[in-house]
């Protein structure tokens, strides 16, 4: 995302997130954001896209508990940029979240893989990037996704079954 004019909540997303709201899971967002890092956009479109993102949620019902990002490139190698563990480590101790029986919900595999490094359980949705990183690397993946979502609704519908087992 380069542009706040650019930001689009996808559908389905925030009755998802209502509903996670409603069985009173906390939701948290956690995004590497490199474009900070390369000088592509400022650090401040992050927090106003961010601010945007929770006014549309706000909007329609739904609330994120907190949103973390790195700004960082993968050479700084610093503890935050997933699939880096730290932005979840930091989530968890602020949020009092036990990690191991957290679900972790993305598009790409590093977010199959910080699940996997923090003992999260992982779901790859096929929007956004999804459908091509299964289409295109995950013959090659080391840890695969615990489920496979047509997006973020079918994604926390999972979910919902699984906490209730």
């Amino acid at each position: 995302m380069n542009h706040l004019s650019r930001f689009r909540l996808l559908p389905g997303a925030a009755a998802a997130i209502r509903r996670l709201n409603e069985a009173a899971l906390p939701v948290i967002v956690v995004t590497n954001q490199s474009g900070v890092g390369r000088g592509y956009f400022p650090e401040q479109l992050v927090r106003d896209v961010h601010d945007r993102m929770n006014a549309e949620l706000l909007n329609a019902g739904a609330r994120l508990d907190a949103v973390y990002y790195c700004p960082h490139v993968s050479s700084d190698e610093c503890e935050c940029r997933k699939p880096k563990t730290g932005m979840l480590q930091k989530a968890a101790r602020e949020l009092g979240l036990d990690l191991k029986k957290s679900f972790v919900v993305g598009d790409r595999h590093s977010d199959v893989e910080v699940a996997h490094c923090a003992a999260a359980r992982s779901i790859l949705v096929r929007t956004g990037f999804g459908e091509g990183e299964l289409a295109w690397h995950a013959k090659k993946w080391a840890h695969r996704p615990e489920f496979v979502a047509a997006d973020l609704f079918e994604a926390v519908e999972w979910i919902l079954q699984e906490v209730q087992r």
